[in-house]
């Protein structure tokens, strides 16, 4: 309930029943209420606070005693509305029995088209290893240069400079998403320098994370 309705049921200006509510909320009687603007009739937006039942009864006691049965009533009146629909009649209960099954039929057909995505999905998180970006594309059916353009533009993978070469984003890397492939090369034959060849795979975990973006549902 608001300050404004309390306000209201009162008989109070509402800056005064603001005042109260700071009294009693630094009182440590209340707790700490939110805070909520509403649209003016006339100037800027104003603001009002969001009272529990349990406060609200102390605010008006400290306000009006008097007023305290108007508010039992006004709380009676919002449970009541918050309430589930009963049906008053037999025609209400059919129809009401009527619109649920359609629910339930409706539902029931989301989770049959969604079953056999759910359990690709679950089946590539219990994989174990790890596969190139290429053949993740193969199992998630999208064309390969698809998916690269995805994990790109999606801030997986990047090229270093104007290297060729793809490197996994270190958060990719972190999230156990992505892992790089570390492949020996022979040293270089003028300085003598060992180097390293990195490649991007996708693991068990990435793979069903990429299969729950559907990135082939644009095709």
């Amino acid at each position: 309930m608001s300050s404004r309705e309390i306000a209201e049921l009162t008989g109070k200006r509402h800056d005064n029943v603001k005042r109260t509510i700071d009294t009693l909320v630094g009182d440590r009687v209340i707790s700490s209420p939110q805070i909520e603007e509403y649209p003016a009739s006339v100037g800027r937006p104003g603001k009002h606070y969001l009272i529990g039942k349990r406060d609200s009864f102390v605010v008006v006691a400290q306000l009006s005693p008097e007023f305290t049965a108007r508010l039992v009533d006004r709380w009676q009146e919002l449970e009541e509305q918050a309430a589930p629909r009963i049906p008053a009649n037999y025609a209400e209960a059919l129809q009401l029995a009527a619109d649920q099954a359609r629910e339930n039929s409706r539902l029931l057909g989301v989770i049959e088209l969604q079953a056999p995505k759910v359990a690709a999905i679950r089946r590539l998180a219990a994989a174990e290893g790890a596969i190139c970006i290429t053949d993740a594309a193969k199992q998630l059916g999208v064309p390969p240069s698809k998916l690269f353009d995805w994990l790109q533009a999606n801030r997986w993978i990047y090229r270093r400079g104007g290297s060729t070469r793809w490197i996994a984003m270190e958060p990719r890397i972190r999230s156990g998403f992505l892992k790089h492939k570390v492949t020996a090369l022979k040293p270089d034959t003028e300085t003598g320098v060992e180097r390293a060849a990195f490649q991007p795979l996708v693991t068990p975990k990435g793979l069903a994370v990429l299969a729950e973006k559907n990135i082939g549902a644009a095709q």
